[in-house]
């Protein structure tokens, strides 16, 4: 992609766009760095104008998919065939990373079917798998975990494998489900819409007879206004294992004391810029972005860099991938707790939750606050399925939190007194209707 021409191909012929850059006194004739050319975000530019003249030529597409809303009201955004043709690469080199390209595969959606962006995105997608040649057959039973265990025992025997595709939290409660013979139907599986640790991958492999997460496990980064951005390669999986366990170097090449989202991204398709500290993208969808802040934090590694500083390591990746960028991505500030002027952020609390001594009894849901007066962060916890809390259960998750925040998060170790770092556990049942409801995007901070 060369950003500066689709700067000019979307001033001459979407409405809204070139409205826009008459309010910011921009003539787009007279731009030659694209450096110049205004920020564009939800609110100064998509939701001050009619969803039709934020399309070409003033005409709206074929699809029109609902934003989660979790940062606000929800969003329309415009899709097309063409968008779906655009980003089926990157499931295509997600499902040939998974052998797909050579065995019958069952690919089920597990993502919310209906207005929401994921599931009826994800299944075009991966149909175009299958017209590419692809051996691949798509089944959608969203996210109703019922349906999902009614139609597994049926189909997957008749596969290689299957291809679970869904948000982190629900996949593992599918996977967790007991009497599941997982192992059998050589399972693989696709996230999207959250960070997860190292130590999820490895738990969330382990129970579902994943031999190799490398080539077993991938996340997408994606988001409602623009689709698939990027996406997780054995080679990116490779390096955040290896940054996962020095937290030293990834704090020094992230910047923070958390682990982002690592993917690899084709700029002939999606060209990122870094602005202060968050990401801004460019890119030619149903509805044209041009230098869109998406405001996830973020930054951008070349390839050469990133092999450049892991050999300051001594670490040489084994996997061979594809020689692009990456990109990684934290995801937003509103979603971390301040405690004694340290940010604690879930993805310190997840790691904890995913120990061995404490895994088996929880879910690995929870709800973070810090209220005032608090004599520890609040971490309130989602039991497994059939386990009853113990006070000697709740004393082990804020031990096993304790050592994690205090390994990964120097901040914490260093703001919060000492007799205040224990978190403060309560242990709710499976599917609490008030912190946990069923069927519902979970949010971990409050």
């Amino acid at each position: 992609m060369v950003p500066i021409e689709l700067f000019r191909r979307v001033a001459e012929s979407v409405p809204a766009y070139a409205a826009f850059l008459k309010e910011q006194g921009v003539d787009p004739r007279a731009v030659r760095e694209f450096g110049d050319v205004p920020l564009t975000t939800k609110d100064n530019y998509v939701r001050r104008h009619p969803l039709a003249a934020l399309c070409r030529d003033g005409v709206v597409g074929d699809m029109i998919a609902v934003s989660s809303g979790s940062s606000g009201e929800p969003a329309f955004w415009v899709r097309s065939t063409a968008d779906e043709k655009v980003i089926g690469e990157r499931f295509a080199e997600v499902f040939r990373a998974f052998g797909a390209a050579e065995r019958r595969t069952l690919a089920v959606v597990c993502f919310s079917l209906g207005t929401w962006v994921g599931g009826l995105f994800t299944i075009a997608c991966v149909r175009q798998l299958a017209d590419q040649g692809f051996p691949v057959t798509v089944v959608a039973p969203g996210n109703n975990k019922g349906e999902i265990l009614r139609v597994l025992p049926v189909l997957a025997p008749q596969f290689e494998q299957v291809v679970l595709l869904g948000y982190p939290p629900f996949l593992k409660d599918v996977i967790d489900t007991p009497g599941v013979p997982w192992a059998s139907y050589n399972v693989k599986i696709v996230t999207a819409g959250e960070v997860f640790s190292e130590e999820w991958r490895a738990l969330v492999a382990e129970r579902a007879g994943i031999a190799d997460p490398l080539t077993g496990t991938a996340s997408l980064y994606g988001t409602a206004d623009a689709g698939v951005l990027g996406n997780e390669t054995p080679l990116s999986i490779e390096i955040r294992r290896f940054l996962a366990a020095r937290p030293d170097a990834a704090k020094e090449l992230f910047g923070a004391s958390r682990l982002p989202t690592l993917v690899q991204y084709d700029p002939d398709v999606r060209f990122f810029e870094e602005h202060e500290g968050t990401l801004l993208f460019t890119g030619d969808n149903g509805i044209p972005l041009v230098r869109y802040h998406i405001a996830d934090e973020g930054g951008l590694i070349s390839h050469k860099g990133m092999l450049g500083y892991l050999a300051r390591f001594g670490f040489r990746p084994a996997t061979q991938g594809p020689e692009s960028p990456f990109v990684y991505v934290f995801g937003r500030s509103l979603f971390v707790v301040s405690y004694y002027g340290a940010n604690v952020f879930p993805e310190n609390v997840t790691v904890g939750l995913e120990q061995p001594g404490v895994s088996a009894s929880v879910t690995g849901k929870f709800v973070l606050a810090a209220p005032e007066g608090a004599k520890g962060i609040e971490l309130t916890v989602e039991l497994a399925q059939g386990t009853v809390g113990t006070p000697e259960l709740a004393e082990r998750v804020s031990a096993s939190v304790l050592q994690a925040l205090k390994r990964l998060n120097s901040e914490f170790s260093h703001y919060v007194p000492e007799d205040r770092q224990a978190p403060v556990v309560t242990l709710r049942p499976y599917g609490d209707p008030e912190h946990f409801p069923p069927g519902v995007k979970h949010r971990y901070v409050r």
